[in-house]
């Protein structure tokens, strides 16, 4: 049964909605878990955290292409991708062809402004750089492989998956949400207003800048410190006098 694309777009946000609550709850759960220095339940809720939250991503991803701004014929360009990653690349090509009416030739400094490739490039090389792991990981974990990924014949490691996965940590993996985040609304500007996507950029990328330093400096025994304090002072808050 073919549904209109305004029922279709309820959907997406229907799914979105339950991954949302699922993801916000794995969040307490996993923050909670590095405050108990619990490190089995860490590693099982890290694990989950990162497949909802490539689910999430896609959910925010497929809200996006069918609403108004996109055309059947995007939605068909999305579709003809075969990796997850190809598909998040081709959504900001989409975006940038019709905000700067360049419909078939390359996107270059010849067919952009220079301005304007500077960010496109910007953009991509968020997704092949800090966000790649999380986006071609989902497969991986939902089929099971949480200390071991395979490559697609099952027959031999993935080599830079694992690394990958092994390199995230519960600090890591709540700021590539951020990440998440800031990518869809500059995409939705980029579609919807061009008015909104001039005005909003630099303060866009100017958070995404200030996330991606985040990830390079913030240390993650710290954070856990942290945690592991502010559950201390609340269970000596909470306990009874004697």
């Amino acid at each position: 049964m073919n549904f209109p694309q305004d029922k279709i777009y309820q959907f997406h946000v229907a799914n979105l909605r339950a991954v949302e609550a699922g993801l916000e709850r794995v969040s307490r759960t996993l923050r909670h878990a590095v405050a108990s220095e619990d490190e089995h339940a860490i590693q099982t809720d890290l694990r989950l955290y990162a497949l909802l939250l490539a689910m999430w991503g896609e959910c925010r991803l497929w809200k996006l292409l069918y609403e108004p701004a996109f055309s059947d014929a995007d939605r068909a360009l999305y579709r003809a991708e075969s990796g997850h990653l190809e598909k998040w690349k081709k959504v900001v090509e989409i975006a940038f062809r019709q905000h700067y009416g360049v419909p078939r030739a390359s996107l270059s400094t010849v067919t952009l402004p220079h301005s304007a490739f500077a960010r496109y490039t910007a953009l991509i090389d968020l997704l092949s750089d800090e966000l790649s792991a999380i986006i071609t990981l989902r497969n991986k974990l939902a089929h099971g492989q949480w200390i071991y990924t395979f490559n697609e014949q099952g027959e031999s490691i993935a080599q830079a998956q694992m690394a990958a996965l092994r390199n995230e940590n519960a600090l890591t993996i709540q700021l590539k949400r951020g990440l998440i985040q800031y990518l869809i609304d500059t995409i939705h500007d980029l579609k919807v207003s061009k008015k909104t996507f001039e005005r909003d950029f630099d303060e866009h990328f100017r958070a995404i800048e200030q996330l991606r330093t985040q990830l390079t400096k913030k240390s993650y025994d710290k954070y856990a410190e942290k945690m592991t304090s502010r559950l201390k002072r609340g269970q000596v808050k909470r306990r009874p006098p004697s």
